[in-house]
Parts: structure tokens; sequence; C-alpha cells
């Protein structure tokens, strides 16, 4: 009996006292949760007690200055500011990558152009595929799937430090450069509005192209409404039409700056506003937190919105019924 007991215990159940593989890893995770915890709490007190619970406001702290466009070359209309310093690496991201893995497709694809294959069918068969007939979505596939990776990188490496605050400046082994900070070109208005008057060009001369331009005004209005009605429902659908305008760029663009806001805020800049050491350290997780989401999910979120509604607007332009 003892011996089969013993081949119990060592080939079945645990013996008594003994802890399994999972809960010894559920143990390790609470504690160091519990650790992270207790240092975030203690920090905490201990900056109050260092430097009180209140502290002088900065007046001359200004959050708005990171989002500011200092034109760094003078050439008119086409300066060079930091806006198009980011479009320029967006663009570049957008073909050198896509470029290179096309020119390196395998038979038995690796991790990246798993990834890719993703991407790309995802591009070809939810947002066009899924939003028009066959020979359209074909024929505007690489414009929307351009429009997608072309934002998706944009909003990208918006969440990427680099040296672009000029206002404030480094002095570095006799050398003067710019501070790091975040910024996205999809967080400043002009960008969004100018991709979504591309977007609005498209699908209209899409409309005229498939129905002429008087049958696709009258494709405006609902089958069955005539009279009085008929142009009052014209007004309105030319009024939501000029709106996509609007939905299109203050969508991608509110998002972008308003998760940029929080980081900042979260990071450090309300610590700094207010003067007060302590809400540095007590936000700091939060900004941590607020980063992954926005790096994990908003950027190819909005991507993702744009391209889909851009797919919707050109499908909606050539249906034969409103």
């Amino acid at each position: 009996m003892s011996a089969h007991a013993a081949t119990i215990d060592a080939g079945g159940a645990p013996a008594a006292g003994g802890a399994t593989p999972g809960g010894s890893k559920g143990g390790s995770l609470r504690t160091k949760v519990l650790i992270g915890l207790g240092i975030w709490l203690g920090g905490t007190i201990a900056l109050i007690a260092i430097a009180g619970f209140s502290g002088t406001r900065n007046k001359e702290f200004e959050p708005q200055n990171e989002f500011k466009l200092d034109t760094w070359v003078h050439l008119g209309v086409f300066s060079i500011n930091k806006a198009v310093m980011y479009l320029v690496i967006a663009a570049t991201l957008t073909s050198v990558t896509m470029i290179y893995i096309a020119r390196r497709m395998q038979q038995r694809p690796n991790r990246v152009q798993t990834a890719v294959e993703i991407v790309y069918r995802l591009m070809r068969d939810s947002i066009a595929g899924g939003n028009m007939d066959q020979r359209m979505a074909a024929r505007w596939f690489p414009f929307i799937g351009t429009l997608f990776l072309f934002i998706l990188f944009s909003n990208l490496i918006g969440y990427l430090p680099l040296p672009t605050n000029t206002e404030h400046e480094l002095h570095v082994a006799g050398l003067t450069i710019p501070s790091f900070s975040l910024y996205a070109a999809t967080a400043n208005l002009s960008i969004p509005l100018v991709l979504a008057l591309v977007v609005f060009v498209s699908y209209n001369l899409e409309g005229i192209r498939a129905k002429g331009a008087i049958g696709y005004l009258k494709s405006l209005i609902p089958n069955g409404v005539h009279g009085p009605m008929a142009g009052f429902i014209f007004v309105l659908e030319f009024i939501s039409n000029m709106m996509r305008l609007l939905s299109l760029s203050i969508r991608l663009f509110a998002n972008i700056l308003a998760g940029h806001l929080l980081i900042l805020f979260m990071a450090g800049a309300l610590a700094v506003l207010l003067g007060s050491a302590w809400l540095g350290w007590f936000t700091l997780p939060l900004g941590i937190a607020l980063f992954g989401f926005e790096v994990g999910l908003v950027a190819a979120l909005q991507a993702f919105i744009f391209a889909t509604l851009t797919a919707i607007y050109l499908g909606g332009a050539v249906a034969e019924s409103h």
C-alpha cells in the first residue's frame, strides 16, 4: 500500500503541501503585481512627504506647443516642417516595406510575410471586396490599400519619440539638436482633411463616370420620392454628402490628437503644469497603459475605419438604388 501511494504521489496527484506549476506561476505573477503596486504607492507617498502635496503652477509650460509647426526650411507654399517630415517618413515606409516584402515572397511564408498576407486579405476581402462588386473592388483596391497602409504608418510613427521639438533644444557635444517628442502628422487637421478631399473627389467622380452627372445627382433622391419632398431630400442628401469631408477628417484627427494629449499629460505634462512631483509618478502607469492601448488598437483601428468608409462611399456612388 505504501508503494502504491508513493506511485500515486509521484505520477498522479501532487503530494500534500506541494504546489502545481500553474499555481506557482499564478503566485509569482501576483507577487510581482503586488510588489509593483507597493513600489507605485510607496513612491507616491514618499514624493508627497518630500515635496508636498501641492506645488507651484508652471505658467510657462504650454503642452499645446508639442503640436506647433515651426518652419524649418522656408520654400514658400512648399516649406518644410515636422509634419512634412513625418509624411515623408510614412510614405517611404509604405512604399519601401511593401516593395521589399513583395520581392521576397516565399512558398513557405515566414512570420513577416504571414502578417502582411493577413493585412492584404483584410484590405482586399473585408474593406474593398465587402463594399464593392468584384470588378470595382479590383480597380480600386490599390487606392484603398495604399490609403490604409499610409494612414497606419502615419499613426504608428507618431508614437516613436523623434527629435522634432525645436522649442526646447538639447546641447550635446557642442551640437544643438531638437528635443525628443511625440508627434503625428494625422494629429494635424490639414493632413486628414487633404486625405478626405482625395476620397471625396474620387467617389464623386466614380459616381459621375458610372451614371453621368445628372443621373448621379438624381441618385441622391430615394426611389419613390416625388414633388416638393424630393427637393427637400435632395438638399439634405447634398449636405450629408458634403459633411463626409468632416466625418472622415475630424474622426481621424480628433482620435489621434486626443490620444497623444492623454499620453502627454499622463506621462508627466500634468505634473509639470501643476508643479507636483508626486503626480507625475502617480499618473505614469496610466500613461504607459494609454500608450500601449493607442499603439495596439487605435492606430490600426482609425486606418481601418478611414479605408472602410472610403470603400463604402465608392460602392454607394455607383449603387443602382439609393
